[in-house]
């Protein structure tokens, strides 16, 4: 993703830094301003144990953070929101679709002990954002972006650059439960937000993972179980013969980027 990020930075119209101020995005404001309503319908999924871990090998991209207590209820990603989302966080759901940088949203939780491990997103197109819903309200509940240190607090928002390395953890006894959003980062001319618009929705559709039956699926979570398959045999390649790996794996990729682009 390297070029495509080189192109993204240079062209940026905002800071490339690991923190920014949530006062650049002011469309985000009317977020923060219903947090109490976003906050209740978090309420009620976590009451019904619907912010969950995916059921199947469909969530290619956060299906690691599954194994150390991660959950999540997607509510829009990178296309029209989930049916399921609709049906249960209609408030939500609406306030969200009102701010079109907003391209993908869901609810995620952190349980007591819950880590993250160092990790960085591919593709700089994207900013995060962090509201505090349900939080312990601790400096023991944190995120570490670049080194820095940010602790969650009910009501509170935080944007940061999920490109630099971060990672996670809740030391309380508490869950901590947030509103998780990939904002599309402003572009300095309107070209360069078309591209990264057009890039971004493309690739990150393909990632699309569902909440219940119903929802839709993208390209990549329809082949992950299988590709799932195929890296339990890398492993057992690799530790046989290391150049044999690496020619498959990128024959592999070479195949799912013709797949990505048909589909």
């Amino acid at each position: 993703m390297s070029p495509l990020n080189g192109f993204v930075y240079l062209f940026s119209r905002v800071p490339s830094t690991p923190y920014l101020e949530p006062s650049l995005f002011p469309e985000l404001a009317q977020i923060k301003a219903h947090w109490e309503t976003i906050r209740a319908e978090a309420i009620a999924l976590h009451e019904t144990s619907k912010i969950r871990a995916a059921g199947e090998y469909n969530d290619i991209g956060f299906n690691s953070f599954f194994r150390r207590g991660w959950r999540r209820f997607y509510l829009k990603w990178y296309d029209r929101p989930h049916p399921s989302a609709v049906a249960q966080c209609p408030n939500t759901v609406s306030i969200l679709q009102g701010i079109p940088t907003v391209k993908a949203a869901m609810f995620a939780m952190l349980p007591p002990d819950g880590v993250l491990t160092l990790h960085r997103d591919p593709y700089a197109g994207s900013l995060r954002y962090h509201l505090g819903l349900i939080t312990p309200n601790d400096n023991k509940c944190a995120i570490i972006v670049d080194g820095e240190r940010y602790s969650w607090r009910d009501g509170e928002e935080v944007v940061f650059d999920e490109t630099y390395l971060h990672w996670a953890e809740n030391k309380t006894d508490k869950d901590r439960i947030i509103l998780f959003c990939d904002i599309e980062r402003p572009m300095k001319y309107r070209w360069a937000q078309a591209f990264n618009h057009a890039v971004g929705g493309f690739l990150m559709r393909a990632a699309t993972s569902p909440n219940e039956i119903g929802d839709r699926t993208g390209v990549l979570n329809r082949a992950f179980k299988y590709l799932y398959l195929i890296r339990l045999v890398g492993k057992r390649l690799k530790a046989w013969n290391r150049i044999a790996y690496y020619v498959v794996k990128w024959l592999l990729f070479g195949g799912i980027a013709v797949a990505i682009f048909w589909h």
